[in-house]
């Protein structure tokens, strides 16, 4: 098991509180297969939303994968309700603020982070909602497999 982040202040804080993990500094946008291998499961928490390419994105998730390999994919969950009670409370312009420095620039509901990983050649996606009822709920959890050898 290997972590990378592109934060080299995160990777400092996670290797002083857990110095037997293998944490490395990278990025979505780089080949990391090429430097880690591939792997039967990666997860991904709370990244997607933070990307400026997120089709190159969903090419190095897909590329870490051995065959009939998982992804497991989580962001924060917009959906048409959600969105609309967030307006109807007062709520939405703060929830997409712009003044937040290196905050979400995607907004991602099901279909539209399901177009992404179908694209990407992901197979067998499938989603979970977590916190609050699933209307509302505060996360989605992307499931997906790459396809195995033929």
């Amino acid at each position: 098991m290997i972590g990378i982040d592109p934060s080299t202040e995160g990777i400092a804080q996670a290797q002083a509180r857990y110095p037997h993990l293998a944490l490395y500094e990278g990025s979505a946008y780089e080949d990391l297969a090429e430097h880690y291998g591939r792997f039967p499961v990666v997860t991904s928490l709370e990244v997607v939303e933070h990307l400026y390419a997120p089709r190159r994105y969903a090419a190095t998730l897909f590329d870490l994968l051995e065959p009939s390999g998982t992804a497991i994919v989580s962001t924060p969950y917009h959906g048409y309700w959600k969105n609309l009670a967030m307006a109807l409370i007062g709520k939405l312009d703060a929830h997409f603020t712009a003044l937040w420095d290196h905050g979400h620039i995607k907004f991602w509901p099901i279909r539209t982070l399901s177009a992404l990983l179908r694209e990407a050649g992901f197979v067998d996606i499938r989603f979970e909602r977590v916190g609050r009822i699933p209307a509302l709920a505060k996360s989605m959890i992307a499931i997906a497999r790459r396809p195995g050898y033929a």
